[in-house]
Parts: C-alpha cells; sequence; structure tokens
C-alpha cells in the first residue's frame, strides 16, 4: 500500500458557545468542507460545577444531512420529534439523519445539571446526496458497550468501530451512503495504517495527544487534509498517545447551500425549508 501525503493542517479556532468551551477546525479559512464532512465542533474538556445550567443546545430544527456526537466524557440527553429520546454517556455515539426535516435538542441530563462533572463532546455534520436530502428521519443512540473495540499494533492501538468495516468487522452503524467512521485510541508509540479507498475523502482529526501523519507531526486540535495520492494513511502515536476522530467517505461532488441548520443543494430549498418549518412540518417536541 501507499501511503497518502499530508495536504495541509488546520487548527481549530475557539468560538466559545456561552460557557461552553468550543473550537471549531471545519469549517475554517482555507477550508469549507471535506466532502461531504461538513462541520465540527469540539467542545470540552470542561468541568462543570453542581448546579449548572447544561449545554445550551435546546430544540431546533435540521434538514438535509446527518449529525454524529461522541460523548467522549460525560453524559448527553437526545430528545427529538420523530419520538427518539435517549441519554449517552462516556464513549457513546449518537446518530441522527435529520433527512426531510425534524427538530430535536441536546441536553444534559437532570442529573448532571444537579451534580456536575467532567464533559467532552464532539459533533460532526455529513452530508446527504440529492437523492436521500429528504429522507425519512431516524436515530441511533450507542452505548459504549454497543461499539466494537477492535485491537491493533499489539494492543498498542483500539479502533471503536462506529460505521462502516475494519477487516471483516462491521460497525453498528450502515451508513445509506457508505461513510466510515472510527474513534482511534493510540498508546504511546502505537501505529496504524489503514486502507483507505483512493476515490475517498478522509477525515482526520487529532483530538489528544499528538500524531504523525505521513511522518508530518500533527499537535492536538488540528484537522489533516490529505492528497489522494495513496491508497493508505500511515500513523504513528508520540509518548502520549492520541485520540483521533477518524473517517472516510467518497465525495458527493455537489452543490452545497448551508443557512444555519439547513444543508440543501440550491438557495430555493433553502428558502423551502424555512417555509416547512415556520409551517411546522418538522414536528416538535416537549418544551420546542
Amino acid at each position: 500500500m501507499t501511503s497518502r501525503t499530508v495536504k495541509a493542517l488546520h487548527p481549530a479556532l475557539r468560538d466559545d458557545i456561552g460557557d461552553l468551551t468550543t473550537r471549531r477546525p471545519l469549517p475554517g479559512p482555507g477550508l469549507e468542507q471535506v466532502d461531504p464532512f461538513l462541520f465540527l465542533n469540539h467542545h470540552g474538556p470542561q468541568v462543570y460545577p453542581p448546579n449548572n445550567r447544561g449545554l445550551p443546545f435546546g430544540p431546533h430544527p435540521h434538514r438535509g444531512f446527518e449529525t454524529v456526537t461522541f460523548i467522549l466524557d460525560g453524559e448527553l440527553a437526545h430528545l427529538d420529534s420523530g419520538g427518539h429520546e435517549s441519554v449517552i454517556r462516556a464513549g457513546g455515539v449518537q446518530w441522527m439523519t435529520a433527512g426531510r426535516g425534524l427538530v430535536h435538542a441536546e441536553i444534559s441530563p437532570e442529573s448532571f445539571k444537579r451534580q456536575g462533572g467532567a464533559l467532552e463532546i464532539l459533533q460532526l455534520w455529513v452530508n446527504l446526496p440529492a437523492r436521500l436530502k429528504m429522507t425519512t428521519p431516524a436515530y441511533t443512540g450507542l452505548q459504549r458497550a454497543d461499539i466494537p473495540a477492535i485491537a491493533a499494533d499489539a494492543g498498542r492501538v483500539q479502533i471503536d468501530l462506529i460505521s462502516g468495516e475494519w477487516e471483516g468487522q462491521q460497525g453498528p452503524i450502515r451508513s445509506e451512503t457508505g461513510i466510515a467512521m472510527a474513534v482511534l485510541r493510540f498508546e504511546a508509540g502505537g501505529a496504524l495504517s489503514p486502507a483507505v479507498p483512493p476515490a475517498h475523502n478522509v477525515f482526520l482529526y487529532v483530538v489528544r495527544g499528538e500524531l504523525a501523519v505521513s511522518g508530518r507531526q500533527v499537535p492536538a486540535g488540528n484537522l489533516v487534509t490529505l492528497n489522494q495520492d495513496g491508497d493508505a494513511v500511515e500513523m504513528l502515536a508520540g509518548t502520549q498517545g492520541a485520540l483521533v476522530l477518524f473517517g472516510h467517505a467518497m465525495p458527493f461532488d455537489e452543490p452545497v447551500v448551508a443557512h444555519g441548520p439547513f444543508v440543501m443543494n440550491t438557495a430555493q430549498e433553502i428558502q423551502q425549508a424555512v417555509r416547512d418549518y415556520q409551517r411546522g412540518l418538522f414536528g416538535g417536541i416537549p418544551g420546542g
């Protein structure tokens, strides 16, 4: 296999939401998307005191894409107008397909607001192609025990497989667009060179630690873009190990028109989304 070379590093920029520490590597200066990956918010790490107000993401609409939320620390409650409800704890993942439209809330459980605690969350937005923009909304909440943990490099790397296939094992999420997604946990000196189809775009964000990608050092808080000049991604962790969000997918190569919580292909479709939401066609949830 031939390792892809690094195109550029894109540091996450600070953009706090109220008292929630937030950094965003995508979109950023010079990088609008890594088709079909659109947006990443890195919330925390931080510690909430007892009797806190919790997360600020009350009821709001979405249409035309998917949200994938990784709970690295703490807890996250989900409620949406499709009738889905869950509380996902550390190590778990929420995968929501907004499709034709729904209203959802991502908030802290009452127990977390009373007791406080550590919190760190990643939220990734993944586009849907035109043929699936108006698909039926769906939601899957995975606890840590629902996610396969695959050992590699003599146990120095753990692959938490969310979607796609890894050496014959299938992730619990079956993506309709063939997206592969995993959380990679490297011990010091751990190495991994996963195969990636040459036509796919790679999504690689270093959450913690330090990682060498094709020999280039990547500090925590950086998104790496790669050239499409190989069929593998060479990764080597530094002395403190690393935590990495890793995915890949075939790009859609379609127009992207985004407006707030809606991502469509044309401005007219955005206008229709706004009208549909205002008419109540996305449904509602208690307190919304």
